[in-house]
């Protein structure tokens, strides 16, 4: 089963300094068919001005990922973390018992991010933050992962939950196998380009969410960039 979620239909706020973009319901976009997808809680396609940015503010119990498409994003937390992720390249904060952290733009240009809220399936852990670099052509033609709950995954950055985040790019005319299994949920964005799995064509920005699939073929109709939760 493929949804196409088309960027149109997102829900999402404008803000002036911060254009946000809800693939499921968040701060005053409720909809109750768009509340989750198996684990997955939260994925915003975020546009933030330069100079601006997200002030300290709390969470906990929740693994949030950041996918940096454009720009620069500058995390500070109350750990005393401190860090810059760069287009590209993703940080992850589990948030456990509670921190408070600000992200804010100080590039000169507009940055452009996903921000993806997985709810763990390991409670009561200490909060924590980490960043890294993934060069992307390590992921062409390919899928690595970015974040998982796995141990296995000795490249990936930790999160304390059932998924992964993982990432491809591929040029026009390449597919690439994902193997999800048919008990599992997956949740397909293109930063940019073009994608067709099976009959369905999902353009830059459109939402797939996807299930009862063993395999997962997909196929780039323009060069793209992939990011995708596999999540339980």
């Amino acid at each position: 089963m493929i949804e196409l979620r088309p960027f149109e239909s997102l829900g999402g706020a404008n803000h002036g300094w911060l254009d946000a973009k809800h693939h499921f319901s968040f701060a005053n976009y409720h909809d109750p068919a768009r509340m989750r997808w198996g684990n997955l809680r939260v994925w915003n396609d975020d546009t933030i001005a330069p100079k601006t940015g997200f002030a300290a503010h709390p969470h906990r119990d929740m693994e949030i990922i950041t996918y940096v498409r454009e720009g620069a994003i500058t995390h500070e937390d109350s750990l005393g973390n401190k860090g810059r992720t760069k287009a590209g390249d993703v940080q992850v904060m589990s948030a456990g018992t509670g921190i408070r952290h600000s992200e804010y733009n100080l590039e000169d240009v507009t940055t452009r991010i996903f921000q993806i809220w997985i709810v763990p399936t390991q409670t009561g852990e200490e909060p924590s933050w980490g960043t890294k670099p993934f060069p992307k052509g390590d992921r062409s033609g390919r899928f690595i992962t970015l974040a998982s709950g796995y141990a296995s995954d000795h490249d990936a950055l930790p999160i304390h939950t059932d998924a992964r985040v993982v990432g491809a790019t591929l040029k026009a005319g390449e597919s690439a196998d994902y193997p999800l299994g048919k008990n599992r949920k997956a949740y397909l964005v293109p930063a940019t380009g073009a994608v067709q799995i099976e009959d369905v064509r999902v353009n830059a920005r459109d939402g797939a969410a996807i299930s009862n699939v063993e395999v997962l073929k997909i196929t780039a109709i323009e060069d793209s960039e992939i990011v995708l939760v596999d999540a339980a």
